[in-house]
């Protein structure tokens, strides 16, 4: 009898200890637009440089951003071809940061991409390069694209994180000034698409990650609140150790500006660690890129498990 008891005993504290440990997981998230970690012609220095890499000292600074704050899941914006990504992830293994998988997203832009570098791996990956909408007297494919990756949340459960980068506000089509309407469509196509491959296949745990490339009352933004009577998710909350909440800094307007973190939907809202988001503000991080990086940490369940038999 008494050592039933004692394994039962023993059996109990295993438990409790095995429920502690899982219901402190937590699954970190960042979004981090790399601005052009690819070849183009730009400014370095005081010179001009055509064709040329994205320089060696910008790329250290954002290594060292990626490695403060060690996301589990990384989307970015604005990276090159997939070398440019396996370059980036094995630089960063080097410096004892390891992200086991690595999906490159190739859309109608033949330079900027969306990818993710993951210490978890997918459960399921679809690029969705279809996206088109009517544009003006054309139809045009959302030009980056939409990553989507499901995840195990834990408890069972999963979610979907959407990746994307939404067309910036440059444009030279007249009738369209800083490209507002190609950037409501294309948010239009991306919306409808993840609605598609969530609400109406049942399932409620999303993300919708990555630059936006517009402030969070924009139409563009809106149109991932909201379609009609249903609610598709809001915008999470995000600000520095400061208080300061913007994520994008436009050196020839001193220009500052909100254009990149997280929509969640009401069952992921709840899931967000303090129901907020973090923007990194380390010294010199503008140095690296023109954005800064954002993040949270998702709380994920408790494990339920049942004691063993006596």
């Amino acid at each position: 009898m008494q050592r039933i008891l004692r394994y039962h005993f023993v059996g109990m504290v295993l438990l409790t200890l095995c429920s502690i440990v899982s219901a402190g997981e937590e699954l970190r998230i960042a979004t981090y637009n790399l601005n052009n970690y690819l070849v183009m012609d730009r400014h370095v220095g005081a010179r001009w440089r055509p064709s040329y890499p994205k320089p060696e000292g910008e790329k250290a600074i954002v290594r060292q951003i990626i490695k403060d704050v060690s996301p589990d899941v990384l989307v970015l914006q604005e990276m090159g071809p997939l070398d440019f990504l396996e370059e980036l992830r094995a630089d960063l293994a080097r410096e004892g940061m390891h992200f086991e998988y690595a999906v490159h997203m190739q859309g109608a832009d033949p330079d900027r991409h969306v990818a993710v570098l993951s210490k978890r791996a997918p459960q399921s990956v679809v690029k969705h390069s279809d996206l088109s909408f009517k544009y003006i007297e054309t139809r045009e494919l959302v030009k980056r694209g939409m990553l989507e990756m499901t995840f195990e949340l834990g408890g069972g459960e999963r979610f979907q994180l959407f990746a994307l980068h939404l067309k910036s506000r440059y444009t030279d089509v007249k009738a369209d000034e800083n490209s507002e309407m190609r950037r409501v469509r294309e948010a239009e196509a991306c919306r409808n698409r993840v609605i598609e491959r969530t609400y109406e296949s049942n399932r409620s745990n999303f993300l919708i990650v990555g630059d936006f490339n517009d402030h969070p009352a924009s139409a563009p933004l809106r149109r991932f609140y909201r379609r009609g009577n249903l609610e598709i998710g809001s915008l999470v909350p995000a600000a520095d150790s400061r208080g300061e909440e913007w994520t994008y800094y436009y050196d020839k307007e001193a220009r500052y500006e909100s254009v990149d973190g997280f929509i969640a939907s009401p069952n992921m809202m709840s899931r967000i660690k303090a129901g907020r988001a973090q923007i990194v503000d380390s010294p010199g991080a503008l140095s690296g890129s023109d954005h800064r990086m954002v993040y949270l940490d998702l709380a994920e369940p408790f494990s339920v498990e049942t004691a063993p038999n006596d």
